[in-house]
């Protein structure tokens, strides 16, 4: 117990002795030192990250992480630390030896690091064949006679023999005028030389042309060896500078691709490889040829004689791109396949880098790259010919080449690959990712002053017309290059992409789409004459004004956008069941720049549709309404006379509080929908994030539901988004309006006829006009004569009907239609706005506590005067006003008009169906559906979200519900007389 109490008292006085030396918070800072930072006197200590000072007569080495010692000073000890000791060499042994730790005799001189020199061609020898050192250093010529043909190597410590070139020209190892010394190589001057180049590179981007260090050593040997020697990795080597300069052409220029194509002129004779006329022996293949209309021959004059399909075998799903590599100085590499993301900069799993070469999957890549991971990961560039690997048929495999389109090419100083006619490119054959070395000046060891980047790389695949098992036309790489000027490469960055689109000739589609949209469109217009006409026939007037004029547009709205949305939808279908569907592939999508069209086509359908739905708005807010009140007073009742103390007997008052009660019933079906909004959204949302149906609008060829998290997600297809979410909504839709139709309307509630059997029951009748002469009467006369009744004589009313012990409800005797749309003639019409006119001029009880008695008996008369009208007109009373029933004509209902026009009596037509919910979101259930698809569709197109689409959806759905009510329970007090405070 007692040690382990010393052991706590320890314990706790080293935390206290630990707290009281911990420092403040900025004490665990530290400053920031660099070697570069550190000076010529001193070193960067890595142990403390930080530079500390060199000895006596030290100075700081070449990689500045240590000391070294100064010129006529040589080691005395190291042990491998960052300092050591030494000491001065005596006055007769001035020099130093290679190794630093003895000091020598320099016949020759010093070089400025303290160390013996020998002139050129002779090697420094410090010590004897078995190590001993010598007093004096010697400087020994090696023998460039016939006999050796030796020279002394780059670091001058040996001889080795000579280039073949020196010995071939002059029997030496010297190259004397008048022959030529180009790039360490000798060549003999004589007629027939390529001429000499232009050891310049031009970065067109930055408007800079550099003397590349690269090119003025190695450009003209190249050329010489290339013509002289067919020398193979001189001419490889050759081939790559020109790409290095864009591949681009001057006709008076004779830089590399002026060499080269000297050279490959010149060397017509020595026949082609593998029969192609571009590809010289000997000869990198560079270019396809520059004659007009090349390109588009090689794109889609043959086919790619290999098959593929989404649902297959490996080798038929996959494209096996495989690419010959090369260094700079034109030595092979290697054969390298594409899988694992050697053209990919941009950094990503194993699994992702693969999908690219899935066919049918567009494939698409972008980051941020470092300027300093470029010089760090490609210091040395490499060059690459591409070629997409097939089976030949007996086994042999076979390699078809893959042209390059350049975007960057020039041709007499003019951008060339520029534009979709590709009659005018100039396709090529090799290609590099980071070229970090020709933008050196001067020296080869000095970091670059301009670096190119391929930023964009693009393969397209395109398929072949018409086909039927997945033939495709030769794939075209396209790459785009970035100049960088190098400042800062730590702050530098170069956006980069990388891409594989698919794609087929969709002129024929688009035909199609154009042929379809003509069709319906024309269609339209007669629909909205039609239309336009019924109108005019409803409104009682023949005159064709501009009225007339703008109603027809706005009809014409409406139908062509129904023409755009089935087009859209259609298509979105279309593409959504043949694409994902197929297993031999027949058709690819559009390329994202081939949607501007649909996407064009869905905002003209939402923008019409919108128009249509605020028309359909403001219809329904300004129609006429009168409920009939059929009650009759129930024997009479005593009233006092104000200011004359007698008393009279009048008839009892009729309840007001059943018209209340339709009022407001009619005030709560107004917004009633076939479907339900809320349902509606979060269902189709359900569909599309939870099971996973947006997985469906992916740019590949999978119809998989579900993603794993670690493979590769392709880039959205707006066609097919919008063919996924506008299925759903039909296909949600439909299920809904089937299920309220059969199963809720029937078993649970019907909210429309439930509001027909009240009126009946109420004893009311309603009465409204749409249009001038045309509305919807629901005929609400109680069979049993009364309505405003106790419950014992209600139940017994309801049990008699029940059964059939009275008459029927229908307007006509012994029939049940209750609902008629009517036609009504002019001078009815003019009656009805005489008592209107009277009816809505102080608007009635709505200010029932502030008015004037004779404002409230005027108005109270003419609501009296307009139930009397028009229930004497329903009863026949007016003679020269009356009406007759019939049925509708089957092509009356189907043109939505009536052809016969009501002169001298109104006409009341037959209805089965509850047409007076035209008047209502009940039975516009189309246009609210269309307009609810296309404002999810078109703020999904524009933000990529689905979630967001429902909620903007649903707001706007409760918006404009929450408008046509407010303003929809206003009209009703104002044209019903019915105090809006009651609506509730």
């Amino acid at each position: 117990m007692a040690t382990r109490g010393r052991g706590a008292a320890a314990a706790a006085a080293l935390l206290v002795a630990v707290s009281a030396a911990l420092p403040p918070a900025r004490g665990f800072s530290v400053p920031l030192q660099r070697p570069a930072d550190c000076g010529a006197d001193r070193y960067f200590d890595s142990s403390r990250l930080a530079c500390a000072p060199c000895g006596a007569h030290q100075r700081q080495s070449a990689g500045g992480s240590s000391c070294e010692c100064e010129p006529g000073y040589r080691m005395v000890s190291s042990n491998g630390g960052f300092s050591v000791p030494c000491e001065k060499c005596p006055e007769n042994m001035s020099g130093v030896t290679q190794d630093g730790w003895n000091c020598i005799t320099c016949p020759r001189g010093l070089t400025s690091k303290g160390n013996c020199k020998c002139p050129n061609n002779e090697i420094l020898v410090e010590r004897s064949v078995d190590g001993v050192l010598l007093d004096e250093a010697l400087c020994i010529l090696c023998n460039g006679s016939e006999q050796s043909f030796s020279a002394s190597d780059a670091s001058g410590s040996r001889c080795v023999r000579c280039e073949e070139t020196f010995i071939q020209v002059s029997k030496s190892c010297d190259c004397n005028s008048p022959n030529i010394l180009t790039g360490g190589l000798c060549f003999l001057a004589r007629e027939g030389l390529p001429p000499k180049g232009v050891a310049a590179v031009r970065f067109a981007q930055l408007g800079v042309t550099l003397a590349s260090a690269w090119f003025v050593k190695n450009l003209q040997s190249s050329a010489f060896a290339c013509w002289l020697y067919s020398n193979l990795t001189a001419c490889q080597a050759l081939g790559n500078m020109c790409v290095m300069n864009m591949n681009s052409l001057s006709s008076s220029s004779t830089d590399a691709c002026g060499l080269f194509q000297y050279i490959f002129v010149s060397t017509a004779r020595v026949g082609v490889v593998h029969s192609i006329p571009y590809w010289r022996h000997n000869l990198p293949w560079l270019y396809y040829g520059d004659q007009p209309g090349l390109a588009s021959q090689v794109l889609e004059k043959n086919h790619f004689p290999t098959t593929f399909t989404f649902k297959g075998t490996d080798k038929d799903v996959k494209l096996k791109f495989i690419a010959a590599s090369f260094d700079a100085a034109g030595n092979f590499l290697k054969w390298q396949n594409l899988e694992g993301g050697l053209l990919q900069l941009c950094p990503d799993t194993q699994t992702k880098l693969n999908a690219a070469y899935v066919f049918g999957t567009t494939y698409q890549q972008n980051c941020k790259i470092s300027v300093s991971k470029i010089l760090l990961d490609f210091a040395n560039p490499v060059f690459y010919d591409l070629f997409l690997e097939y089976n030949g048929g007996n086994g042999q495999q076979h390699l078809w080449a893959v042209p390059v389109l350049n975007l960057n090419l020039q041709y007499n100083e003019k951008f060339v690959n520029q534009g979709s006619n590709m009659n005018n490119w100039l396709l090529t054959r090799r290609f590099f990712l980071v070229d970090a070395l020709s933008g050196k000046e001067n020296d080869l060891g000095k970091p670059p002053r301009v670096i190119r980047i391929a930023s964009k790389i693009t393969i397209s695949i395109r398929l072949v017309s018409h086909t039927q098992r997945g033939t495709i036309y030769p794939p075209l790489i396209t790459v785009a290059y970035t100049d960088v000027l190098v400042q800062n490469p730590e702050t530098q960055s170069v956006m980069v992409s990388f891409a594989v689109s698919y794609e087929m000739n969709q002129r024929e589609a688009q035909i199609q789409t154009d042929i379809a949209l003509g069709v319906l469109g024309g269609l339209a217009v007669l629909w909205s004459l039609l239309k336009t006409a019924g109108w005019k026939r409803r409104t009682g007037s023949s005159i064709i004004d501009l009225q007339t004029v703008f109603k027809f547009l706005l009809f014409y709205a409406g139908d062509l956008a129904n023409v755009f949305f089935i087009i859209t939808v259609g298509t979105g279908i279309y593409w959504l069941v043949f694409f994902k569907a197929q297993q031999f592939v027949s058709v690819l999508l559009p390329l994202p720049s081939q949607e501007e069209d649909f996407v064009t086509y869905i905002a003209c359908a939402f923008s019409l549709k919108a128009l249509q739905f605020l028309h359909l708005l403001v219809s329904q807010l300004a129609i006429d309404i009168f409920f009939i009140d059929w009650e009759r007073p129930k024997g009479k009742v005593l009233k006092a006379v104000e200011g004359e103390g007698v008393t009279k007997s009048t008839a009892a008052p009729v309840s007001i509080w059943r018209t209340y009660f339709i009022a407001n019933e009619w005030n709560e079906i107004q917004t009633v929908r076939k479907i339900n909004p809320l349902f509606q959204v979060l269902a189709v949302l359900f569909f599309l994030e939870v099971v996973g149906f947006s997985n469906l609008a992916l740019m590949d060829a999978s119809s998989s539901l579900s993603r794993s998290s670690e493979s590769y997600v392709a880039p959205w297809s707006r066609i097919l988004r919008f063919g996924v979410s506008a299925a759903l909504w039909v296909a949600i839709a439909i299920l809904q309006i089937i299920f309220f139709a059969v199963i809720y309307e029937r078993f649970v509630e019907d909210k429309i006829s439930q509001f027909v059997d009240l009126c009946c029951v109420s004893n009311i009748s309603v009465f409204l006009l749409s249009h001038n002469c045309f509305g919807h009467y629901i005929h609400g006369r109680s069979v049993h004569g009364h309505a405003d009744t106790n419950m014992e004589e209600m139940n017994m009313n309801l049990k008699r009907e029940a059964e059939n012990l009275c008459s029927q409800r229908g307007l006509l005797p012994n029939t049940d239609g209750q609902t008629f749309q009517i036609s009504i003639s002019r001078k009815m019409r003019l009656n009805y706005d005489w008592i209107h006119e009277t009816l809505t001029r102080k608007r009635g009880p709505a200010r029932l506590l502030d008015s004037s008695a004779n404002t409230f008996e005027q108005s109270t008369r003419a609501y009296n005067a307009m139930n009397k009208f028009l229930s004497s007109f329903i009863d026949h009373v007016h003679k020269e006003m009356d009406y007759i029933v019939k049925d509708k004509l089957l092509l009356e209902r189907i043109l939505g008009m009536e052809f016969m026009e009501p002169i001298e009596k109104s006409i009341f037509y037959n209805d089965e169906g509850h047409s007076f919910t035209d008047v209502l979101y009940y039975g516009n259930e189309t246009t609210l559906l269309i307009f609810d698809i296309l404002f999810f569709s078109v703020v999904d197109l524009a933000s990529q979200s689905f979630v967001l689409a429902a909620i903007l959806t649903y707001l706007q759905q409760e918006i404009f519900r929450f408008i046509r009510t407010t303003l929809g329970q206003k009209n009703l007090a104002s044209k019903t007389l019915v105090d809006q405070r009651f609506l509730i």
